[in-house]
């Protein structure tokens, strides 16, 4: 333990934890101590078993965003929660090249500085992207420090290291000498701002207006016209049929036939397709195989040709004939007015559609055959999906693995390459005399002739490999593969793999298929797909919206360890909206934690703070035998909530425990005890508190680490409890042997009775607001029960007195409360009964208002998420207290 770290146990006022929780000050100690420490290291060497997360590797672009905290939340709640229980755990940092995104943001640098990657040339553009990934992975490392994740950052990995390109160029030659990998000419996603095709995942959806035109398209026989209604004329001039449904009656007596194609000199069939949707515009529609991917398909199975009228700077190349150089927007208003100056445009109205465009130049996508470098993974893809269905690996929540089986039972080829500088450069080298010939290695021909032609010139492929290539191997090139390390050895397989589910595809699928042509073996055992948070009003979170939440904000408000209670506690669904009054909630039990903890070190007993040799199975107070059940139920809970990964319910039951049944409770219970003459009776609850603390503590660890950490030095000086920090202490799953749980149950129920009369006296005292004018006959309990109404219910007047005593006073009310075998007798004045009936008014009054609010629909879908939920706690609140008010004027009669 460092001298930042430790602290001296004292019972003094002096040395008691401050009176205030201040989460910056307490979490800054603690990421030093455990850097400082090692906490976080995991070597090969440990003999215990593993247990292993690769983090999702940031793009080395910025800073983390709310997916990443709540990732990281997850994650390094399971991987301190494993660690606790003696595993030897890893949790493995990294960062991601980001080949387009960081290539966009460097580029964009280089424009502010009047000057661009040509001008500079690749290797110095190169050194420029290095220097940025220098600067921001160092950044995004941090933050992750500041949130409190518990990962060996000695072992930091980055998808550009000099071990890992070499992972990356051998996977790619391995695939290659398999047959897996090949060139061809194929429909891509063409991103014409960036130059280059990009991946699914880099593209987003657009709603745009367009035009919808129906166009005829004339019989080659001239019997008639068919129309055809599109979006995208200016791409008619690479159409090579038109398709109809099979079973469409309209147009079944014209398949087989020929059309004249408008603007060109060229005849093209009718076929049948049943991809055809009939009710969409005429119900005949154009295929272009060239310009987009369902006619792809649709062309691949009628045997089609591939024509392109579009170049890759989104001009119109010479199939275009004399719209030829056009830009295609310029174009499709030319061919627009050339159609209706040729009688063949029979409509056009607005029409609102979803349209791909690149989320990095913000150019509309266009769908364009390409020679490009493509991986055909169907073969790899069997195995894996039989993992997926006799549950070797399995998916968390269970629906997710559809969106797996989707894809993977219909995999199509992946591209591979990229026209980019940023990445892993291929590994193909072409000869100069004929490009057909081609060497694919790590190291290159070097200065071996052509086997084909023996010409002795070379070029190398200058295009990169898509960034999910390399991260595909991110489970294993992170341990040392290729080479047959003891990291790799010990550390793989990882035990989950934490994500979201729009990478299920991209990621999560193919890195098990990497894994299984590699190692033969599962990269993970379990995925878990964590919640998607959107905005407070249900949007996507999104700097570029303005809808986004800077974790980092909510950290320096709130602390890491709030941040992080709040955000697993959203986690309880797939899309779940931003609430800050859950981190707010997490805020205010490291608060009411903190001060339960310094209630304990100021009166508690300092000899019995430790408890070695305590068995808590022993006590003998009612109070205390409850504590310890419930602690026993809620360490059961939690154990059982992490080991499902449901993380919501986990810290629920952390905070009912921690909030409602050891601070509101338990401790009321015994602050007197604790300031007892009586030194049996005082070390007796000191030991017990003290050990509920302790395991509480220990419990909240995984959630709330820097608090806990923290308590523990306070409570117990230097190293905690067990001369350890709490990160590498003892996890506990219960606080009673299971031998011994069923000794509890009476005083469980005992004590829940006294529960109930107390919040029922409680209420009825709070209701009368009658302060110290009520007396209550507590004769009839026994001494514990009597004893903890005493110390748990307010007003002074509690005493056992006798009936005519406290029937002397003609304006009383009697008023008999029972619960279970507990019943006691109130006395209280007879003037609270108008008060009452004014405040049941009242109540029903807010509920109404409250409920009228939610009855509007414009209140409940635009206002924040924060606002809707506290109109729903005020319906709960005031219904909950009308119904009280009910009771006690029905009691009153």
């Amino acid at each position: 333990m460092t001298d930042a770290a430790a602290a001296t146990t004292s019972t003094t006022d002096d040395d008691a934890p401050a009176t205030r929780y201040v989460p910056g000050d307490v979490e800054q100690k603690w990421i030093a101590a455990w850097d400082a420490q090692g906490t976080f290291h995991a070597d090969a060497s440990d003999e215990h078993e593993a247990y292993t997360i690769v983090v999702p590797p940031p793009n080395v672009t910025g800073a983390l965003h709310m997916g990443h905290a709540l990732n990281g939340s997850v994650q390094d709640a399971l991987i301190r929660w494993k660690r606790m229980q003696g595993y030897n755990a890893l949790f493995l940092p990294g960062v991601d090249h980001a080949g387009i995104a960081t290539q966009a943001v460097v580029e964009k640098e280089l424009r502010k500085e009047g000057t661009s990657r040509h001008e500079l040339g690749r290797e110095k553009f190169l050194e420029r992207v290095q220097a940025w990934k220098d600067q921001y992975a160092e950044t995004i490392h941090g933050q992750f420090k500041r949130l409190g994740a518990s990962m060996d950052f000695r072992r930091a990995r980055f998808t550009m290291d000099d071990g890992y390109v070499r992972a990356v160029l051998e996977a790619f030659v391995r695939l290659y000498s398999a047959g897996h990998v090949y060139r061809a000419n194929r429909l891509v996603n063409w991103d014409a701002g960036s130059m280059s095709a990009i991946s699914d995942l880099e593209i987003e959806q657009k709603t745009l207006v367009d035009e919808l035109f129906d166009i005829a398209y004339p019989l080659a026989d001239g019997s008639g016209e068919l129309i055809v209604a599109t979006v995208r004329p200016e791409t008619l001039v690479a159409d090579v049929a038109v398709a109809v449904h099979p079973e469409d009656d309209r147009y079944r007596e014209y398949i087989g036939k020929h059309v004249q194609l408008p603007l060109t000199d060229r005849t093209i069939p009718v076929i049948a397709d049943e991809y055809v949707d009939r009710e969409f515009g005429t119900g005949c529609l154009k295929i272009t195989p060239g310009h987009d991917p369902n006619d792809f398909e649709i062309g691949e199975r009628h045997g089609l040709d591939q024509l392109s009228a579009i170049n890759y700077d989104r001009t119109m190349n010479e199939l275009a004939g004399e719209f030829a150089g056009m830009n295609a927007d310029d174009a499709r208003e030319a061919m627009v007015a050339k159609l209706d100056e040729l009688g063949l445009l029979r409509g056009r109205e607005d029409y609102s559609h979803n349209v791909p465009h690149s989320q990095r130049s913000g150019v509309r996508i266009e769908p364009l055959m390409s020679l490009q470098w493509f991986a055909d993974m169907r073969e790899l893809a069997a195995p894996v999906i039989g993992w997926v269905k006799d549950g070797t690996v399995r998916f968390v929540p269970d629906g997710s693995k559809s969106i797996f089986f989707g894809w993977m039972e219909d995999l199509k080829p992946w591209c591979l390459s990229r026209q980019l500088w940023w990445g892993h450069q291929l590994p193909v080298w072409y000869c100069t005399a004929d490009e057909s010939h081609v060497h694919v290695s790590i190291d290159g021909p070097g200065s071996s002739a052509c086997p084909e032609c023996g010409n002795a010139e070379w070029r190398r492929d200058p295009d990169v490999l898509d960034t999910w290539f390399s991260s595909g191997m991110w489970d294993h090139a992170t341990l040392g593969w290729p080479d047959d390390t003891e990291d790799l050895r010990h550390f793989h397989p990882t035990a989950v793999l934490c994500t979201a589910r729009d990478i299920i595809n991209l990621w999560v699928a193919r890195m098990m298929m990497f894994s299984n042509a590699h190692l033969g073996e599962v990269p993970f055992h379990d995925v878990y797909i964590h919640s998607t948070i959107q905005a407070a009003d249900g949007r996507r979170m999104s700097k570029s919206l303005g809808t986004g939440v800077d974790p980092l904000d909510l950290i320096a408000k709130y602390g890491a360890d709030a941040t992080r209670y709040g955000l697993l506690d959203m986690s309880s669904t797939q899309d779940v909206r931003f609430n800050e009054g859950r981190i707010k909630e997490g805020n205010q039990l490291a608060n009411k934690l903190w001060n339960a903890t310094r209630l304990l070190v100021m009166l508690g007993d300092e000899a019995s703070l430790t408890h070695d040799g305590f068995d808590p199975t022993t006590a003998t107070a009612l109070e205390d035998r409850w504590i310890l059940a419930r602690l026993d139920r809620v360490l059961r809970e939690v154990h059982r909530a992490l080991g499902a990964y449901e993380f919501a319910l986990a810290v629920k039951a952390m905070y009912a425990f921690t909030w409602n049944e050891l601070c509101d409770w338990y401790l009321e219970s015994v602050k007197d005890r604790l300031r007892s003459d009586d030194s049996a009776d005082r070390a007796a609850a000191t030991r017990m508190l003290s050990f509920v603390i302790d395991r509480t503590i220990r419990m909240l660890h995984p959630v709330m680490p820097h608090l806990t950490e923290e308590l523990a030095v306070q409570v117990w000086g230097e190293g905690g409890m067990d001369g350890r920090a709490v990160a590498r202490s003892p996890w506990h799953d219960h606080a009673i042997p299971e031998s011994q749980s069923g000794e509890f149950d009476s005083d469980e129920a005992a004590y829940a009775s006294v529960q109930a009369l107390v919040t029922r006296l409680r209420a009825l005292a709070q209701a009368g607001d009658v302060r110290g004018s009520w007396r209550v006959d507590l004769s009839s309990l026994d001494v514990q029960a009597r004893s903890l109404v005493e110390r748990l219910v307010p007003g002074g007047a509690l005493k056992a007195l006798v009936d005519d005593e406290a029937a002397s006073d003609a304006d009383a009310i009697a008023v008999t409360v029972t619960q279970d075998e507990l019943t006691v007798t109130a006395w209280l004045p007879e003037s609270i009964k108008a008060k009452l009936q004014g405040d049941l008014k009242k109540a029903h009054g807010e509920v109404k208002r409250a409920q009228g609010k939610l009855g509007n629909e414009k209140f409940t879908s635009r206002a924040p998420a924060e606002l809707v939920d506290e109109e729903r706690a005020k319906v709960e609140r005031f219904t909950r207290e009308a119904e009280q008010l009910e009771a006690v004027l029905a009691q009153l009669g």
